[in-house]
């Protein structure tokens, strides 16, 4: 489905640093990361169906990402899409504490997970099974399509390799060119299943969840669609984003630095 890592005040250089996999069906149509047309101050990948994004940030350094809830049955028709939570957030100039006012509308929404960082504090919030929030502890972190921090295979895979890299020379030394990089993205790509015995019981059955369980779903009508590395220093925001097709066909990369005002 999706899977995000992130450190968060670990280390010297990067306040914020997140690695994403954006999972979704192939012939849903998207835009890759880039300026938003309607707001030039937004920056971040757009879903062209339903509005919304899966990962956005601002020149103002706020962020916020989305993933699904994988709980079984699939969901009804929902009347806002949750990729309107990301938009609305990373556009907003509310603090962190906005997220306390989703409570009575999250039942309108998809299952989610949502991360929010408003430049100074990073939160979490959840309308299953039923809405809560809560500040992000400093340290490494993980939301797939389960619990925030949830111990799925792929979610320690992400993490470690986040981890790695952040104490690796090149992370040190605030380098992020494709090499540089390239790290991240190998572990993002990762197409290996877990052991079964390893695997979540989100009540989908196990063929789907051993489908689901690498960091990279690949696949000819449904799989990962892009990769992300997002950057936040103190007054600098660096993100850079690998699309893909079915099967991992590998599309463009983009990427954008720009300073935080």
């Amino acid at each position: 489905m999706c899977l995000i890592a992130l450190s968060w005040k670990q280390h010297p250089r990067y306040r914020l640093a997140l690695i994403a996999n954006r999972d979704e069906a192939h012939d849903r149509p998207a835009a890759p990361a880039g300026v938003d047309p309607a707001d030039s101050t937004l920056y971040g990948g757009r879903d062209l169906l339903a509005g919304g994004s899966w990962l956005m940030t601002s020149t103002r350094g706020r962020l916020a990402a989305v993933t699904n809830v994988r709980a079984g049955t699939p969901e009804g028709p929902m009347p806002r899409s949750r990729g309107a939570l990301v938009r609305e957030f990373a556009a907003g100039h509310d603090g962190i504490e906005v997220l306390e006012r989703l409570a009575p509308q999250a039942a309108g929404f998809g299952r989610f997970n949502l991360l929010a960082f408003d430049g100074t504090r990073l939160a979490f919030a959840s309308n299953y099974p039923q809405f809560r929030t809560a500040d992000v502890a400093p340290g490494l972190h993980a939301m797939s399509n389960g619990d925030f921090d949830a111990p799925w295979p792929k979610s320690g895979h992400a993490t470690r390799a986040l981890e790695g890299w952040l104490d690796s020379p090149v992370a040190r030394d605030g380098q992020t060119g494709d090499d540089a990089l390239e790290p991240l993205f190998d572990a993002l790509a990762d197409t290996t299943p877990a052991p079964d015995d390893t695997l979540p019981d989100t009540g989908v059955g196990l063929p789907l969840e051993r489908l689901l369980s690498p960091p990279f779903v690949r696949g000819e009508r449904y799989g990962t669609r892009c990769s992300s590395i997002v950057l936040i220093e103190d007054t600098r925001l660096t993100f850079v984003e690998q699309s893909f097709g079915p099967n991992g066909l590998r599309l463009g990369r983009t990427r954008a630095t720009f300073a935080i005002g």
